[in-house]
């Protein structure tokens, strides 16, 4: 019997940049773009609050329509896979670099973001993403399960 494994990623956060959407040679579309998470904890001993950021990087695959929307500050949901790969830099040092290969994008509420995603699960989905930011409704459901009491303060840029 073969072994299972599983290698799914689910992140909540905020862009750091504007989305970037790239074309390779044959035509498929390739958004780019950078999410922060952040963690807080009370240091047991000093008794002070403590905040950890990381950035992931994130490639979504043929939803150029996305990239649009994605711009910084926006507060995201991405689910999809972690990928691994490696180049040789200019000086021929091999570099492995490890992203996110996003199978779903969904803009959440806070920083004015419109809802979306970038696969085919429905049941994420605030809107169409293709519906003009003049024609949405404003009465879509939040996702305020995703917020945990984060605001705006919180973002570190």
């Amino acid at each position: 019997m073969a072994s299972r494994s599983v290698n799914k990623v689910i992140l909540v956060g905020h862009l750091g940049k504007d989305a970037e959407t790239k074309f390779t040679p044959g035509g498929a579309a390739v958004t780019s773009f950078s999410v922060a998470t952040s963690r807080r904890w009370k240091d047991q001993q000093s008794g002070e609050w403590k905040e950890e950021t990381d950035w992931s990087n994130i490639t979504l695959w043929r939803s150029e329509n996305l990239a649009q929307y994605l711009t910084k500050g926006k507060q995201v949901y991405v689910e999809g896979r972690l990928q691994t790969r490696s180049y040789e830099d200019k000086d021929g040092k091999k570099v492995y670099r490890t992203d996110v290969v996003a199978d779903d994008v969904i803009l959440l509420g806070g920083a004015g973001g419109a809802g979306g995603q970038g696969g085919g699960r429905d049941e994420y989905s605030q809107q169409p993403v293709s519906m003009p930011r003049s024609a949405q409704k404003s009465s879509a459901p939040q996702r305020e399960e995703f917020s945990q009491g984060i605001t705006d303060d919180d973002v570190p840029f």
